[in-house]
């Protein structure tokens, strides 16, 4: 680790206690983080418990704007708070925090989803397991109450019908007989002792999910029917995921310029490929077919991710990237659920639990085509976000918990994993025109949804090629569908996640432009002098920030 040289300033402790406290109104927090907490409780989702949080933050906040930087990290630190912070503010006090349901990632898939990180390895472990699981009902409780809440306030938001319904049927999954609950209670790991609390935790929280899926029927007459949030609250929105504040409607614009751009080069790739008149999808359907670009098996999968996640940490050590030792160690795994997933969880503070790079394979689902994935494995691992979460972990010593352990922006996140993506294909490292076109099918993806996005939610006018008139969902299907290589089921999740999710899922491609935009501003600004490594170094040290923040103090770097 490297030395602790940066002896803790004003705005440093108000930050450390600012990540404690909410650890403790937050155990899900606290397990997420590897810190420590109360891991055997979950999360008050209830009004009130809503508001205790709420008013941390509020209070931090007006702490954090009255106290004066000492240095540069000081300038940092509370330029990316006050935006964070006050942001969040202004979503709670919009009633945001209240109505929030969507396929993906609210408090229906995350109580769920926590139980991935917690320890198997003692009795202990499995204990706090199922006292985790026998809470909750109380978490579901809060919850309803707080859509409730939401659904009382006729001005307010709440969310639409179709993530309405989408939750109805995800709560009754983790109802069912052969729920998630009742293959964790049984698992093979588990010791005799906590077998009956583990069964008992299991049938609690199946009959809580029960009670959820009924509360969401009951409220679905409340729900709108427009899925488009509307350009004031898609503000709001973006802002939370990008960390910065653009021009949409430019946005919007240049968003189907670099779809065009896009297109175009994956018909030279597939030319390459397979020659003139072959059509991208008819590249990518050869692609599938090669023997040679398939995998069998999860096992030949697990082994794959982790050579070339090792391959690209000895590669890039060094050269374009400087790689601390505990960094250079990275688990390729699969995942114990099976939604098709693929994530990155971070090390603890102590690196005990490292970074991790998960696979979550669908029932069925046996054979893995390289050349769509190498791309992703550096967009999760090297240098995507295992080294970007990895060295904010690092280098701890030198910034206080908020901003090496808590703050995340997705936009400066995601926009970093894609912005590794595009380095790697530059570098050399995707010149195979298979692994180029998995690539560009990616990069492909996440221009059209930028597209998409910002036209359904904002009610921008749709181009005559996909229907004409103002866009909405039925307009956005196809053309996702043209522009998205996978699977109609896959699709129709990521269709249903742009409509719940607004502002998300642009933040990557977004974030993206602004990274390359940085590097770009650092390479003028230093001329002849210009080093990528540097350049690296210094943008990964700040963290997560919001992305006007990380332009602003790499401008003064």
């Amino acid at each position: 680790m490297p030395d602790d040289s940066r002896v803790p300033t004003a705005l440093d402790r108000i930050a450390d206690a600012y990540v404690q406290e909410l650890a403790r109104l937050s155990p899900m927090l606290a397990t997420d983080l590897g810190v420590e907490g109360d891991h055997g409780a979950l999360d008050d989702f209830s009004p009130e418990g809503l508001r205790a949080k709420a008013d941390a933050t509020r209070a931090t906040l007006r702490q954090v704007e009255r106290a004066e930087p000492v240095d540069e990290v000081d300038a940092v630190t509370r330029a990316a708070m006050v935006e964070r912070l006050g942001l969040d503010v202004e979503l709670f006090d919009a009633g945001e925090d209240h109505a929030e349901l969507n396929n993906i990632a609210s408090p229906l898939q995350g109580i769920r989803s926590i139980f991935d990180l917690m320890p198997t390895a003692t009795p202990d472990d499995w204990a706090v397991i199922a006292r985790r699981m026998n809470a909750v009902p109380e978490a579901i409780d809060g919850y309803v109450a707080s859509l409730r809440h939401a659904a009382e306030n006729p001005d307010g938001p709440f969310p639409a019908i179709r993530q309405i319904e989408i939750g109805i049927a995800q709560a009754e999954e983790l109802a069912a007989r052969d729920s998630f609950w009742v293959r964790l209670a049984a698992s093979e790991e588990a010791p005799d002792e906590a077998r009956t609390d583990l069964a008992r935790g299991a049938a609690r929280a199946g009959e809580a999910y029960a009670v959820l899926a009924g509360a969401l029927r009951e409220l679905a007459s409340r729900a709108p029917e427009t899925d488009g949030v509307g350009r004031e609250r898609y503000g709001r929105f973006s802002r939370r995921f990008l960390g910065a504040t653009v021009d949409l409607d430019e946005t919007y614009e240049w968003g189907r310029e670099e779809l065009a751009r896009i297109v175009a080069e994956q018909e030279a790739v597939a030319h390459e490929l397979y020659g003139p008149g072959v059509s991208p999808t008819e590249a990518m359907e050869r692609l599938d077919a090669d023997p040679s670009r398939q995998l069998q098996g999860t096992e030949a999968l697990k082994r794959w991710m982790q050579e070339t996640s090792d391959a690209a940490v000895e590669a890039l050590a060094g050269t374009h990237f400087d790689i601390a030792e505990p960094l250079r160690r990275l688990e390729c795994c699969i995942a114990p659920t099976q939604d098709g997933g693929i994530y990155y969880t971070g090390p603890t503070a102590d690196f005990s639990r490292p970074g991790r790079m998960w696979w979550s394979v669908p029932p069925g689902v046996t054979e893995f085509g390289t050349w769509r994935e190498k791309t992703t494995v550096y967009h999760e691992g090297v240098p995507g976000h295992h080294l970007q979460i990895g060295q904010a972990v690092y280098r701890a010593a030198q910034l206080n918990k908020w901003r090496s352990l808590l703050c995340w922006v997705s936009g400066h996140g995601e926009g970093w994993a894609l912005y590794a993506e595009r380095l790697m294909a530059d570098l050399g490292f995707l010149d195979d025109p298979g692994d180029r076109m998995g690539m560009l099918d990616g990069q492909r993806m996440r221009a059209a949804r930028v597209v998409l996005d910002i036209g359904v939610h904002l009610g921008k006018v749709c181009p005559d090629e996909w229907g004409g008139g103002t866009w909405d969902a039925d307009k956005a299907w196809p053309f996702l569908r043209a522009n998205v290589n996978m699977n109609e089921g896959f699709v129709r999740f990521e269709l249903d996640r742009y409509l719940g999710w607004p502002g998300q899922a642009p933040s990557y491609k977004v974030g993206q432009r602004l990274w390359e935009q940085a590097r770009d501003a650092a390479a003028v600004r230093a001329g002849d002098a210009f080093d990528i490594k540097d350049f690296h170094r210094n943008a990964l040290d700040l963290g997560s920030v919001g992305l006007d923040v990380l332009g602003d103090a790499l401008s003064r770097a």
